[in-house]
């Protein structure tokens, strides 16, 4: 119902506005002229699709594309974005395993953690504040495995050209084809955009409410079942999975604001400006999980160790952050713009007990409260332009990050970019204390910190987009497997004490033929490393062959073709879903499988229609197929679904 409450709050603002008249009276005509009828322009004013404007915090600007392209079939998907180097578990709305470990981000700063959680989570830097010309609403819609739907519905309005809002939301519900598999979320936010009549005064704005619940069914028991092939289980709900009654769910709210002030009053070759930027955040995890035993077979066993509750697992995790920024801008038309700023973080992670135990007392919070100071250099001429950034902190925490970028535009087909980062990050909360009802999933660390450096190079050429990065990992922080009963979990926080090497080389080509064209996209991965800490698959690749034309007269625009995806056996990291996390395990290797998906795509107008018949060889190639150990990936099934656009 919430769902339906909101596409209809969303659609309605639509159907009003469509209702003012756009056109406009001739000046050159008298208001009092009764005999020249309805003063009516000769012209209808139409706005270009370049006054339809997506600003990201960082001033990045995009334009709203209603065009049917292969890249736009890519991020058809629950995401809204190209998830290539992601593997989707079998049910929509759960998790990914990271096949492109350069995926990656990192903040100096600690994060909340349950990262497995979090990639439908948006992050503040993931906002974008609207500026349109007219008001706009964007629709979207796919099914999913079992009983339910996919909605993303956005709006938004200049009441004038200074004042901007938008309002989206985005909401699933799938039952999966597997028992407890159950996804739910939803993703509302709220944005606005100000500027003063003057431009001396610049603000954005958002607050955000987001909550993702995932039933939890800890993954089949028997591979030998699945991977049998017999046509009794072709039913994936006669299949036996560790839980029929567990469930994690993850939920978050965030009020933020970034916002400037020009000191001088007019705009010159010298300017100075204020900046300050605020972000509130709480979240909050639960995992909830009714029956502790487990059945496998007609043995009883305990996946997750010996627990202090003999039913009704109930593990709850507080956190709340916030976030000051202050800087000084001075910018100058020739040198360009240097920044000096201070921050002040403060988080508080936290249970509601001290737990006492004969070997170790687990804390009931992590408190931090870190200040750093710092400057930043952007320089941009011609067909340059680049920034330079370093911070560290004042208090006794030791964190610091440096990065540089540096982009050179040649002309429209040749582009190229540079960036460095060398940084010195805090471990995120979740390694340093966790408690649960689990007696080994309770811990208190003092993990030192994190050392990465990073450094890529990006060239698109008319020839080939090619992306090289090379990355050094010290102290890597990761979770591991250190049961020894094969049906059990007792996942606890690690650090490695050596170097770990990473790099990845990734390159796309699109050969075209006439109407037919061939998307090619190829990653190689390599880690040097004396143990088997950062796995990765060394080679990924998406290939896809489409047709595309123009058919009744123009009035339909047609893209069909397949897509093949694979990547390379390899020990892939392991979810558990007590911590939302992914860890290390060398019992089993998944990959060197194929998936062909078949599409037929069509564009009328501003409407976009989506048809898939999603991994349809499946049954061909035997069931191999895995996102994870003991996480069948996802069988053949058809989708369907449409992104529309309405412009007023």
């Amino acid at each position: 119902m919430r769902i339906l409450f909101f596409l209809y709050f969303l659609v309605l603002p639509t159907i009003l506005f469509s209702q003012i008249n756009s056109r406009e009276e001739d000046p050159k005509k008298s208001s009092g002229d009764k005999a020249s009828g309805p003063k009516i322009a000769d012209s209808i004013k139409v706005a270009s699709m370049d006054q339809y404007r997506f600003i990201s915090i960082e001033r990045d600007t995009t334009y709203i594309d209603t065009s049917l392209t292969i890249q736009r079939e890519y991020s058809f998907n629950y995401l809204r974005k190209d998830n290539f180097g992601l593997l989707a578990f079998a049910n929509e709305g759960q998790t990914y395993n990271t096949l492109q470990y350069s995926l990656t981000q990192f903040s100096p700063y600690p994060e909340f953690g349950f990262k497995a959680k979090h990639f439908n989570f948006l992050e503040a830097n993931q906002i974008r504040y609207s500026s349109v010309a007219t008001p706009v609403t964007e629709l979207y819609f796919k099914s999913v495995m079992q009983k339910g739907q996919s909605l993303d519905a956005f709006f938004a309005i200049n009441t004038t050209p200074r004042l901007n809002f938008s309002i989206a939301y985005k909401g699933l519900r799938s039952e999966g084809n597997y028992i407890n598999q159950l996804s739910s979320t939803g993703n509302f936010r709220f944005t606005t955009s100000y500027n003063t009549l003057n431009k001396r005064y610049f603000a954005n704005a958002h607050f955000t409410y987001q909550d993702i619940l995932n039933e939890e069914n800890g993954g089949i028991t028997t591979i030998s079942d699945f991977e049998s092939g017999d046509a009794n289980y072709d039913n994936r709900q006669r299949l036996e999975v560790y839980f029929n009654d567990a469930e994690s769910f993850l939920k978050g709210k965030r009020i933020f604001l970034d916002h400037f002030f020009r000191v001088n009053p007019k705009k010159g070759d010298n300017n100075l400006y204020v900046s300050h930027q605020f972000n509130y955040e709480n979240k909050f995890f639960e995992y909830n999980q009714a029956t502790v035993p487990s059945t496998v077979g007609s043995e009883t066993i305990y996946r997750f160790g010996d627990s202090y509750v003999t039913s009704g697992i109930n593990d709850q995790t507080h956190y709340n952050k916030m976030y000051n920024k202050v800087g000084l801008i001075y910018e100058n038309t020739t040198l360009g713009k240097f920044q000096f700023f201070a921050d002040d973080f403060r988080s508080n992670y936290y249970y509601s007990q001290i737990l006492i135990r004969d070997d170790q007392t687990i804390p009931a919070s992590l408190t931090r409260n870190i200040n750093s100071a710092g400057g930043q250099y952007e320089y941009q001429k011609k067909n340059w332009n680049g920034k330079f950034l370093y911070s560290r902190s004042v208090t006794n925490q030791s964190l610091s990050d440096l990065e540089a970028k540096l982009n050179y535009d040649f002309n429209d087909d040749y582009q190229f970019s540079f960036g460095y980062q060398n940084l010195n990050k805090l471990p995120n909360d979740n390694y340093n204390l966790y408690q649960s009802s689990y007696v080994d999933y309770n811990w208190s660390n003092s993990f030192k910190n994190e050392k990465i450096n990073s450094i890529t190079a990006n060239a698109i050429t008319p020839w080939v987009e090619a992306s090289v990065q090379f990355m050094t990992l010290d102290d890597h922080l990761y979770f591991e497997n250190i049961a020894t009963d094969e049906n059990q979990q007792i996942v606890t926080p690690s650090q490695y004490g050596n170097t770990i090497n990473y790099v990845s080389v990734k390159a796309s080509k699109e050969i075209k033929f006439g109407r037919f064209a061939l998307d090619n996209t190829l990653l190689y991965q390599k880690v040097s490393q004396q143990d088997a800490i950062l796995n990765v698959p060394e080679i990924v690749t998406r290939n896809t062959i489409y047709y595309t034309n123009h058919l009744f007269k123009k009035a339909l625009f047609l893209q069909t073709g397949v897509t093949l995806n694979y990547f390379t056996n390899y020990f892939a990291n392991d979810y558990n879903p007590v911590i939302g996390e992914f860890f290390i395990q060398n019992k089993k290797e998944i990959g060197n499988y194929p998936t062909l998906d078949f599409f037929v795509n069509a564009r009328i107008q501003r409407t976009r229609i989506y048809v898939k018949a999603e991994h349809f060889n499946s049954s061909l190639t035997g069931n191999n197929f895995y996102s994870a150990p003991n996480n069948p990936y996802r069988d053949f099934m058809i989708r369907f679904g449409l992104i529309w656009n309405f412009f007023n």
